[in-house]
């Protein structure tokens, strides 16, 4: 018997069609979707960093409904695995503002013009994420109605009940007194934060921190941090590129991104934590 090493055994080389790599990952068709619009070399890598963050959304919205529903149905292992699986996403996406996060005003200025009048806050997926964080605005629908599918899912998503309101539902349920003011709200409108919440989530990090609605809490607590990351490099981004000028899209531009960076989404989970 030989006790020379095998030779690996060679893979699967020959297909009738294309391979089913790419028939379950679809890369010829992502790797073709990139059209840049000026000659800077520099343009091809911001149109790229921006596709990949619009398939961290999608994947973090995923997670975010999975949550809800796993809420819904008193399932909280299994909402926590997926909040924990989107911090990881979170801390991806965040990452990618590592390409973007040293332009300079003139790089950014040189194929800036490409945008024409686009900008991030158009970005339907990105919008889904801020209603399922409670950041919910009707007038946001308004630059997709020329998009049927998209206003449609956004629609929906804006009167539905946010992450945070299926949370504070399932503290109800075991007994925690949240308000019906907070229980019955209109879940069309941007959440506001309340002292009863505050209380309750006091009470809550007050016990066993081991309890399952304390890791849930803890769970949403990485969530909040990353997000409020995310701005925080959003706006030093902008402002490295731009300055304080007018943003893409008339939109405010850094002083709007500032407005932004300054807000914690679950808040109560924030204010809590000097009462325990």
């Amino acid at each position: 018997m030989s006790h020379e090493a095998s030779e690996p055994e060679t893979p699967h080389l020959d297909f009738q069609g294309t391979t089913p790599y790419e028939d379950y990952v679809q890369a010829d068709v992502l790797t073709h979707l990139q059209h840049p619009l000026s000659d800077d070399p520099g343009e091809m890598v911001f149109l790229v960093t921006t596709q990949v963050m619009e398939l961290w959304f999608t994947v973090i919205v995923h997670e975010w409904e999975t949550a809800a529903r796993s809420l819904r149905e008193d399932r909280v292992q299994v909402a926590v695995d997926a909040l924990k699986r989107s911090v990881r996403e979170l801390e991806a996406l965040n990452a990618s503002w590592k390409p973007l996060g040293q332009l300079t005003p003139a790089q950014f200025n040189s194929y800036r013009s490409a945008l024409g009048e686009g900008s991030g806050f158009q970005s339907a997926m990105y919008r889904r994420m801020e209603f399922l964080l409670g950041e919910k605005s009707a007038s946001m629908l308004v630059p997709h109605r020329g998009a049927p599918r998209v206003h449609a899912e956004l629609e929906k998503a804006l009167h539905e009940p946010c992450l945070y309101d299926e949370v504070l539902r399932l503290l109800a349920r075991r007994g925690h007194p949240v308000p019906d003011s907070v229980l019955r709200r209109d879940v069309s409108r941007r959440y506001e934060p309340s002292e009863a919440v505050e209380a309750v989530w006091t009470g809550i990090y007050s016990g066993d921190e081991h309890a399952e609605l304390a890791r849930l809490g803890e769970a949403l607590t990485d969530v909040a941090e990353l997000v409020w990351r995310w701005r925080n490099d959003h706006l030093v981004a902008t402002r490295r590129a731009m300055g304080a000028k007018a943003g893409t899209g008339g939109s405010a531009g850094v002083a709007w991104l500032e407005k932004r960076a300054q807000k914690n989404v679950f808040p109560e989970l924030w204010t809590a934590r000097s009462h325990v």
